[in-house]
């Protein structure tokens, strides 16, 4: 069937169940029962428990043979919205019942937001060439645990990708599936997942509008016998004439930098039930006074290479300072108090933004004077430090230049 455009007159437009059936249609197209596991990454978000509960409905009735495994794997980053990791997490004990495999997949104790931040002194990530959190929260501990499901046999990774999520993802989506003449189920098929040698990837609903996606969750998969009814409400619907799309809110960690204003907190907290969470929104804030110089050292153009040559960016901007680490788990230490002590004035089960066990490993690493490679410590505050008038030949680049295409923190 013809993909249809978004824009589009409304009566041209797909039906929900015509999507669902293109749904069913890719799995057949694409052979997936030569696949020993179907592993499915789950965000929690509405796209992906979209999936997992049209998956385990298809499964249920019949519409769909059932594989030999399958397998859903939660990418709990630590810094989840609470109401939506709470709607996960209980999805996932419904599709337990159901005889579906779950795993909630946490970053390694060192890889988690805060520890790597104020235990290590990597400053905040941002938008441009820090973006380090998306690879250690989710990327990495996702590809160690589908190593580890995979038991060496081939996968078929299950993912909530959607056309017109995102234009980044859009044009990955059509270089993957412009390989070998399209011959990949109609593009449903993304050979090798994430250059995985043991998984290939399925978008199944990557056809679906989210208007779709809203009327699965908050019409049919009630219906179905799944409680989705906190993810249709947080996402809500924003429409005048009837003939709009729902809210395209996405989701992702909480006051997430990598986005210029968090929409799905303020969605959450129009809401009167979670406004509890409200001093929340103070992470911004300081994740923006972490990046200040007054926070951070900076080289002094004294390094030099191994063979004795002069690095490029000889006076780049570095990490948090000790004070910096312990203001800053302080103060989220703040927050986490002032959001408890509303949650429990409304007898709300409580958030944790640092566990004990994680304030613990800051801590030890912080008495270790761990630092990020390449830094001992002893460099000069950013503040203070004056870069001299007439700078040797190499190239001046602030810090993060360094971190374009390659990690230098292991």
């Amino acid at each position: 069937m013809k993909s249809l455009s978004l824009w589009q007159d409304q009566e041209s437009r797909k039906t929900l169940e015509e999507a669902i059936e293109e749904t069913i249609s890719a799995f057949h197209k694409t052979n997936a029962w030569q696949y020993a596991i179907w592993d499915i990454g789950y965000s929690g978000g509405k796209d992906s428990t979209a999936l997992v509960t049209l998956l385990a409905h298809l499964l249920a009735s019949g519409r769909l043979p059932r594989p030999k495994r399958i397998v859903v794997q939660y990418a709990d980053t630590g810094m989840e919205v609470p109401p939506l990791q709470q709607s996960a997490l209980h999805i996932l004990h419904q599709l337990k019942q159901q005889g579906f495999e779950t795993q909630v997949v946490r970053p390694a104790l060192d890889d988690r937001f805060f520890v790597y931040m104020f235990g290590r002194g990597v400053p905040p990530p941002n938008n441009g060439r820090m973006r380090w959190c998306t690879r250690i929260l989710k990327a990495k501990p996702m590809s160690v645990a589908l190593e580890a499901a995979s038991g060496g046999l081939k996968s078929l990774v299950i993912t909530g990708v959607r056309d017109g999520e995102s234009i980044a993802r859009d044009e990955r989506i059509v270089a993957a599936c412009s390989k070998d003449s399209g011959e990949c189920g109609q593009g449903y098929l993304h050979v090798k997942y994430e250059n995985s040698s043991v998984a290939d990837a399925l978008a199944p609903i990557r056809g679906w509008r989210v208007c779709h996606v809203y009327d699965w969750l908050s019409l049919y998969a009630p219906g179905y016998g799944f409680d989705t009814s906190t993810i249709a409400e947080v996402y809500g619907y924003n429409s005048q004439n009837g003939q709009d799309e729902p809210l395209n809110a996405r989701t992702g960690c909480m006051e997430c930098r990598l986005v210029h204003e968090d929409h799905m907190m303020e969605r959450v907290l129009a809401l009167p039930k979670y406004q509890y969470l409200a001093p929340i929104r103070c992470l911004r804030m300081l994740y923006e006074e972490l990046t200040q110089d007054h926070m951070r050292l900076q080289k002094d153009g004294t390094q030099r290479l191994k063979d004795g040559g002069m690095p490029a960016n000889l006076y780049r901007k570095g990490p948090l300072t000790m004070e910096a680490r312990r203001y800053g788990l302080a103060q989220v230490k703040a927050i986490q108090a002032e959001v408890n002590t509303l949650a429990r004035a409304q007898d709300i089960s409580s958030v944790s933004l640092i566990s004990p066990e994680e304030e613990n490993r800051i801590e030890e690493l912080i008495a270790a004077n761990t630092w990020p490679q390449g830094w001992t410590g002893t460099e000069p505050l950013a503040s203070t430090f004056q870069e001299p008038e007439i700078q040797p030949e190499a190239i001046q680049l602030d810090w993060e230049t360094t971190l374009a295409g390659q990690d230098i923190w292991e």
